[in-house]
């Protein structure tokens, strides 16, 4: 059997073999090569063992992990799938093979493993699955019911639609497909950028797998095999946005303990019912062991509290539980991945998705037949209104799961069709979506000329302007008796273009008016009541805090008729007033004196980029960003809170049809994810600028790596810890 690894000159993959086992033994291995670390961080992550090596900042997770059953569903998805799926239970064995096979050599050369004293361990053939699940459990956003229950509460109903937008924790992403008839070659353009939390490493890895069933370029995720989200096999491509659909469901439990210790749980029929119950020990470097009680009733697991509750209602603690379709289920949706791969046109893309469970994704395909697909994947339960949007009580009838929705379909109007988690196909399928601002923009931008060819795209993709500044803009226009210093920072807003650029000193101040504004709506009595978080989990906690909530809501808040007796026009020109420091003689004084000399704040000076690393210590100095949440360049800031960006593309890719090769892709950093490595961060300026690096699939342009690779284990895949 010959199996080649092959490198482009950015040090990309691209992996030949004789069979898709043999491919997918070559992508565990060259992941374990390229990301060794992530890929310990992520099963670690999976099984909650994070805080072991991580130390007491990862033990928030890590409680989690344990209380929702992540890895324990992760194997039982596994244990089905052997019995329902051989082929994929063997191709996901064949990765986890891989992994071994490279893992021992990839942690020599990554210094992570040195400095926390990080053994590599053994993969089993269900850890890409539990990776898997703990990179979108949250992805849904589940815990924004949390919140609802919390303005609800506090403000009432009707509050609660004037926070309804993709908020603190979420992931969005943009899409967009020009069909062959607006396209220079006649053949169909897809493009887009998926929007995540910015990790070093990427969260995608490009990739380029071939072998004689199919061959596929596409943005794989690191720790599973095959390329599931966005992907061009010569004769078809697919891309995905996040659906915003709402598919967990949160019970209020009635718990009680029992004699022996154990637990029960008040089921709607009115009888108290055993609970599953066990202690599980989280090992914390640098800190004592924790122990965790995981508890789960007929619902699902209990994420906050338990039988002792965190309130009470009619004098019985309450919990939440958690209920997810893989935990209902037994699967993951894995059966769609190696029918996406063999794929030769949007029919069997179709197909393949029948099979997908989660994330819920808004799916565009095409092929170069002409076919176009434009539908949503994924599972959804079928159950009352109510659990859709706040907690319900498990003890009451009527809030069951009562089988799964149908997927709906979305067309194609015009040649295009755009997707940025606007409410469109998926809206009867969730709850919060995101404001229409990216995908009104993009579709603008695409219908100002006729014709587009791929080199085109980027420039959509790094479109800045910010149709969400209105509102506040105008209640700016609105103001009178503003210092002279304030006037003129208001005159200078008011003919600013609304873009967001970093080098524009209009963008900084505009954002500096903005966090002004958010900061006082968050500290006016009004909102008192939701400042100080309930006592949930830590990892809760970014879903509750009332600046971000604010901070993203602030178009709504702004809007609104009424607004709970805010006097918003005196808190925007305090804000207005505050940026130039006039509260005290003296501090205006100060003010206009630095004023005088300094030259202005450009908006990439505080919009930095903020990557999330498994070892936060191990700092770089990023660059300064354009864009903003609501910019098609979605670098997300936290209005009121920081100007630095920790979400944004975590991609960005151009697939053509007519030609793949003259496809296009880049990452926010590299192909690698070993510090020091000329592919750690090679990408990085081209993915600030909107630079895009071709895809190469001819093989007569690639350097060869490896040829032959042992299929037998190497001898470093058996040390460490068995999990």
């Amino acid at each position: 059997m010959t199996t080649e690894i092959y490198r482009d000159e950015w040090g990309i993959p691209h992996l030949r073999a004789d069979d898709a086992l043999a491919l997918a033994r070559a992508q565990g291995r060259v992941t374990a090569l390229d990301r060794a670390w992530q890929l310990e961080v992520e099963r670690h992550r999976a099984q909650g063992t994070s805080a072991s090596f991580l130390g007491p900042e990862a033990l928030a997770w890590d409680r989690f992990a344990r209380r929702a059953r992540l890895d324990d569903t992760a194997r039982r998805c596994f244990a089905a799938l052997e019995g329902q799926d051989p082929e994929t239970a063997t191709w996901l064995r064949a990765y986890a093979d891989g992994v071994n096979d490279g893992l021992g050599e990839g942690a020599r050369r990554t210094p992570e493993f040195a400095g926390t004293g990080l053994a590599p361990g053994r993969w089993e053939p269900w850890h890409p699955l539990g990776v898997w699940l703990a990179t979108h459990i949250l992805f849904a956003g589940f815990p924004a019911k949390l919140w609802r229950e919390e303005v609800a509460e506090h403000l009432g109903e009707d509050a609660v639609a004037l926070f309804a937008t993709d908020g603190p924790g979420t992931s969005g992403s943009n899409g967009w497909i020009v069909g062959g008839e607006r396209t220079d070659t006649g053949q169909a353009i897809i493009a887009g950028d998926p929007h995540r939390f910015i990790e070093d490493p990427g969260v995608y890895q490009q990739i380029h797998l071939s072998c004689p069933e199919f061959d596929v370029v596409g943005l794989a995720v690191p720790g599973l095999p095959g390329i599931a989200h966005f992907g061009h096999t010569g004769t078809v491509a697919w891309a995905i946005t996040n659906a915003m659909a709402d598919y967990q469901d949160l019970y209020r439990e009635r718990l009680r303990r029992t004699a022996d210790g154990g637990v029960e749980a008040l089921d709607p029929d009115g009888q108290w019912r055993t609970a599953a119950r066990l202690i599980e020990t989280v090992e914390v470097a640098g800190g004592d062991p924790v122990e965790v009680e995981v508890v789960e009733t007929a619902r699902g697991p209990v994420v906050i509290g338990g039988p002792e509750g965190t309130g009470t209602d009619a004098h019985t603690p309450l919990a939440v539980a958690l209920r997810y379709p893989p935990r209902v289920t037994e699967d993951l949706g894995v059966s769609a991945f190696l029918p996406l791969l063999r794929s030769r046109d949007v029919a069997d893309i179709d197909r393949a998705l029948e099979r997908w469970a989660e994330p819920v994704n808004v799916v565009l395909a095409a092929d170069v037949d002409g076919g176009v697909l434009h539908r949503v994947a994924g599972q959804v339960p079928l159950r009352a209104e109510a659990n859709r949007t706040r907690l319900v009580p498990a003890w009451d009838p009527g809030h069951e799961w009562r089988g799964w929705h149908d997927m709906p379909r979305g067309g194609v109007e015009n040649g295009i069709a755009v997707m940025a988690n606007q409410r469109g196909p998926a809206s009867p399928l969730g709850v919060e979506f995101a404001p229409g601002h990216r995908a009104a923009r993009i579709r603008d931008l695409l219908n100002e000329k006729r014709t587009w060819s791929a080199p085109d795209m980027p420039a959509i993709h790094m479109d800045t302007h910010l149709a969400s500044a209105a509102p506040l803009l105008d209640r700016l226009s609105a103001l009178d008796d503003l210092t002279p210093e304030a006037h003129a920072l208001r005159d200078r807003l008011l003919r600013w273009d609304r873009r967001m650029d970093a080098g524009s000193t209009e963008s900084a101040a505009y954002a500096a008016v903005r966090g002004a504004v958010v900061r006082r709506l968050a500290a006016h009595p009004a909102f008192a009541a939701l400042a100080t978080p309930p006592a949930y989990p830590d990892v809760f906690l970014p879903w509750l805090a009332l600046v971000p909530r604010i901070g993203f809501a602030l178009e709504h808040l702004l809007a609104a008729e009424e607004l709970y007796g805010v006097d918003r026009a005196t808190i925007v020109r305090e804000a207005a007033e505050e940026l130039y420091g006039v509260d005290r003689a003296t501090i205006v004084r100060e003010a206009v004196e630095e004023a005088a000399t300094a030259e202005p704040a450009a908006w990439g000076d505080t919009h930095r980029l903020a990557p999330w690393r498994a070892l936060p210590a191990d700092a770089y100095d990023e660059p300064g960003l354009s864009g903003d949440h609501d910019c098609v360049l979605c670098t997300s800031a936290v209005p009121g809170l920081t100007d630095q960006s920790a979400r944004g593309p975590a991609a960005r890719y151009v697939w053509d049809l007519a030609r793949r090769d003259h496809s296009l892709w880049v990452v926010p950093f590299g192909a690698s994810g070993v510090p020091g490595s000329p592919h750690h961060r090679d990408q990085l300026p081209l993915w600030i600028e909107g630079d895009l690096v071709p895809v190469v699939t001819d093989w007569n342009r690639l350097e060869p790596e490896e040829t032959d690779v042992n299929p037998k284990l190497s001898d470093e895949s058996d040390e460490g810890e068995r999990r």
